[in-house]
């Protein structure tokens, strides 16, 4: 997959690339890397939301919501009550997105993160709500969500393709 965003961006101008210090994040770069000839910037702005479901397993049907321990951490989505506050999310990603911007010098850069503070951060941008239903987030494996930046170096519009798509497993109905 990795290899197949780096096809992706091998005829665009890219400057520089930062990258979550996470190790699959690091993986996936390697290969733009190698086809840029650019070094990583690792920017710990770029990691996972942080939440205390960490290392366990939290998904649509595997009975976590079945289990009374975990409700306590579930009352408020729009803190979220769970872990790292939306606007903390927004508020990091914006920062390193703009840095990354920054250091790419006129031409084009990569941010490798993780699709919840993606998700939450495009949200934001396109002034949609952040509580959402994660099954329905336009953010897969290898997907890449393009922030395009008018002459003030505002956000102006958002772009989505997903280069690896041939090697997802097929959607769940």
């Amino acid at each position: 997959m990795a290899e197949a965003v780096a096809l992706w961006s091998k005829d665009r101008p890219i400057g520089a690339i930062h990258v979550s210090p996470l190790e699959r994040a690091q993986e996936t770069a390697a290969p733009i890397v190698v086809t840029h000839g650019i070094s990583i910037t690792t920017d710990p702005r770029l990691i996972e939301a942080a939440n205390i479901f960490e290392g366990k397993p939290f998904s649509v049907g595997d009975g976590v919501l079945r289990r009374p321990s975990t409700w306590r951490y579930l009352w408020n989505p729009w803190r979220p009550s769970w872990g790292e506050p939306y606007k903390e999310q927004i508020k990091r990603m914006i920062s390193a997105i703009n840095f990354a911007r920054d250091s790419a010098i006129g031409a084009e850069a990569i941010c490798v993160s993780h699709q919840l503070p993606i998700w939450i951060v495009r949200s934001h941008v396109e002034g949609k709500s952040l509580i959402h239903d994660p099954r329905k987030r336009e953010c897969s494996l290898a997907s890449i969500t393009t922030f395009v930046f008018n002459s003030d170096g505002v956000i102006e519009d958002v772009e989505y393709c997903e280069p690896a798509r041939h090697l997802l497993p097929p959607k769940q109905k």
